[in-house]
């Protein structure tokens, strides 16, 4: 039995040791901090490249910068508010390796990485030479470099343009640039003088390049900055240079297929890719630690924009040898190729339509016999359906009406016919019903309306009109056909549905008010005397066991009195909604550690009580959810008044979500709120995306938001009843 049992125990284990689940390697995680989210589109060949090397799974998480920081925030606050950020986000997640593309994304990896990732590897990429000679690099970071070719492409200009006289420089007030430029114009001063328009985009920067004298060419080193808005931004400046003279760049991001003629550059693809296999490596444990930890990229390759050739009259033989032309468009019979082929099947189809006219009339003797069958038909169909059904022409009259329709209205057998259909719409209906049936005859689009029809008794009854547009043989509008349902019941089930449920949510909030009022009035007092007793035996007997026990019943006796705020405020019934919320908001603040920024304007004090419970129940849903899905520590709230409504906004600032895929799993929470604020007649709308937080907008009307329990024109159920 023994050897049986050891037996068994070692197929277990050689069957597990051999399954998936054991085999498989722990995921790995990488952070990718970009300066903005143009760069996104660079994700994709990375992740490419990586898979290509690494065959284990890799989650990948996405961080921005949002471009020049120290210009656009000014300062090293947020710096460190970003660098905080990453660190409590990602304190749960397992980092194995960053990733950065930028120079402003080193420089914040280089100062912060340390506090928040200690002696996590870095991969960088995407900067040049004289860029990274300004970081001090850490031990761990390896990366490579792409050095902007200005001297080949101040030399291609001047070779595509010989009668050039003038080359203006275009830059910002970043200074390596303009240096590296001037440096190379200077080369060349005995054939050309250098014009610097350097500074921040302006309509002063405009005004002088519209004044630039003729034969000049324009090197352009503008890039946007991220995070700035301005009046003339460096797409501006760049789009009024390219009109006027012909501009070349070092940085094709900032250049191809933008109005500039081209330039001389790196193949950015490989450094993409280089990333993505030096990641892999790391990833693998295979990265030496004598590899060198900067990389110079190598091969450069002149790019030019064809349809600029074209506007410049450059001829292509004037490139070097190997230039790549891009945009050129395809041959004219790549292009027409289709159009003569289909030019030629036309002319062999003609004869076969020729040859088939006769058979056509024929066969056209025959449709018309089944049309006037099929027009029996539906004579036949609509007269025994339950629905009443009715046709209009082009023009909106009605031209036929069947039997039930005839007598749902009355016993005139012309009634309803032409225009005089909307005389059985109830009066406060006929306004709408018009507009919209008139607005689908200009469209010819399909028409759909609920309204109130005057029954053969007088009764006004609730129906709903539903019309899809009708076509000739030629495929000209000829009118609606359509069906009317009475749904007066549907009405009525539907009124007593919400009726049902908000008596279901009003029993609930009684219930939470009788739980709030023993827990305070009862077991909070009695726990006070209890915490009063034990002190005096603390003073006369001076034993620390009964301290503590005092110090116990103090918790007790604060959690339950939290507890009770919980189920239902206190400040709700006496001081109003926006007090209420004000003390919750600050009790939510110290049980979560969070910060909330509470603002209210112009809300009434008195407010009538299911509106109060929903915007304090909504805002205790939207905060909750928030603390636990949005890892920020920062929200607001912010609750105003009109004369005829009451706004709340909660908001984050955090990860976001997907909105169409939580409602598609049936969230509680938003389903929730949803259903609060319809049943005051409200509207709540979400809206989150992923990295870009997550804003709760509920707004409830002040006006009289129920039907009255008695039939008056502004119930439609009771008004559709009689």
């Amino acid at each position: 039995m023994r050897y049986a049992c050891l037996a068994i125990l070692a197929i277990l284990i050689s069957l597990l040791s051999g399954a998936p689940g054991f085999a498989q390697k722990t995921a790995k995680n990488i952070l990718v901090i970009f300066s903005s989210a143009n760069q996104t589109s660079d994700l994709g060949q990375i992740e490419h490249a990586m898979q290509a090397h690494y065959a284990g799974q890799v989650n990948v998480y996405v961080s921005y910068i949002y471009g020049n920081f120290e210009q656009a925030w000014a300062g090293a606050s947020y710096l460190d508010s970003l660098a905080e950020t990453l660190r409590r986000g990602y304190s749960k997640v397992k980092l194995d390796l960053i990733i950065v593309a930028s120079p402003d994304a080193l420089d914040f990896a280089t100062r912060y990485r340390d506090k928040i990732f200690p002696g996590l590897p870095v991969v960088f990429y995407g900067l040049s030479k004289d860029e990274l000679a300004e970081i001090h690099l850490l031990p761990g970071m390896v990366g490579r470099t792409e050095s902007a070719d200005i001297q080949s492409t101040v030399d291609l200009a001047l070779r595509l343009h010989p009668d050039t006289r003038t080359i203006a420089v275009i830059d910002t007030t970043t200074k390596l640039w303009w240096a590296l430029a001037h440096a190379e114009i200077l080369r060349h001063q005995d054939q050309v003088k250098e014009i610097d328009l350097v500074g921040t985009p302006s309509a002063e920067m405009l005004r002088s390049i519209d004044s630039l004298p003729p034969h000049t060419v324009v090197l352009f080193q503008m890039a946007p900055e991220g995070g700035v808005e301005r009046p003339v931004d460096a797409n501006d400046v760049l789009a009024e240079a390219t009109k006027r003279f012909p501009t070349y760049s070092a940085f094709h991001t900032l250049c191809l297929d933008r109005g500039c003629v081209g330039g001389v550059y790196a193949d950015w693809n490989a450094n993409m890719a280089w990333a993505g296999e030096a990641a892999a490596r790391i990833l693998s444990g295979k990265q030496s630690e004598t590899a060198a930890p900067v990389i110079e990229d190598s091969g450069r390759q002149v790019m030019v924009d064809w349809r600029q050739l074209q506007r410049w009259h450059i001829s292509g033989s004037a490139l070097p040898p190997g230039s790549l032309v891009l945009y050129r468009p395809p041959p004219l019979w790549a292009v027409y190729r289709k159009y003569i082929l289909a030019a030629l099947a036309v002319i062999v189809i003609q004869a076969f339509l020729i040859a088939g006219l006769l058979w056509q009339r024929r066969r056209k003797r025959r449709a018309e016999a089944i049309l006037r069958e099929s027009e029996e038909l539906f004579r036949m169909l609509a007269e025994t359906t339950p629905a009443l059904i009715w046709m209009c022409g082009p023009d909106g009259t009605t031209t036929y009406l069947n039997s039930r329709r005839l007598e749902y209205t009355g016993g005139d057998t012309t009634a309803g016919f032409g225009d005089t259909w909307m005389e059985y719409v109830h009066p406060d209906d006929r306004a709408r019903v018009q507009l919209d049936y008139t607005n689908s005859l200009r469209d010819h689009a399909p028409y759909s309306c609920e309204y109130r029809l005057r029954r053969s008794d007088g009764v006004y009854r609730w129906v709903f009109n539903l019309a899809t547009p009708r076509f000739d043989g030629e495929g000209s509008f000829a009118g609606f056909i359509g069906s009317v349902v009475d749904i007066t019941d549907q009405k009525l089930a539907q009124q007593a549905l919400r009726d049902l449920s908000g008596r279901l949510i009003g029993a609930q909030e009684d219930e939470r008010r009788r739980i709030a009022r023993e827990l305070h009035d009862d077991i909070c007092q009695r726990l006070a005397v209890l915490s009063v007793r034990l002190e005096q035996v603390n003073r006369n007997g001076s034993k620390d066991s009964l301290h503590d026990i005092r110090e116990y019943c103090v918790e007790i006796a604060a959690d339950v009195q939290g507890l009770s705020h919980q189920l239902h405020s206190s400040k709700l019934d006496h001081l109003g909604l926006a007090a209420a919320l004000k003390g919750f908001c600050g009790e939510f603040s110290k049980q979560y550690s969070v910060h909330i920024d509470f603002k209210e304007e112009g809300v009434p004090r008195t407010l009538p009580q299911d509106v109060s419970i929903t915007l304090f129940r909504i805002t205790q849903e939207a905060l909750r959810n928030a603390v636990k899905y949005s890892q920020s520590a920062n929200f607001a709230v912010a609750l105003s008044g009109t004369a005829g409504e009451i706004l709340l906004e909660v908001q984050d600032w955090g990860v976001g979500f997907d909105l169409e895929a939580v409602m598609r799993s049936g969230g509680l929470g938003l389903l929730s709120m949803q259903e609060r604020a319809h049943l005051v007649r409200g509207s709540l709308s979400v809206e989150s995306q992923p990295g870009a937080g997550t804003r709760v907008l509920a707004i409830v009307p002040l006006t009289t938001n129920r039907f009255p329990e008695t039939g008056t024109e502004d119930n439609p159920v009771a008004t559709a009843a009689g």
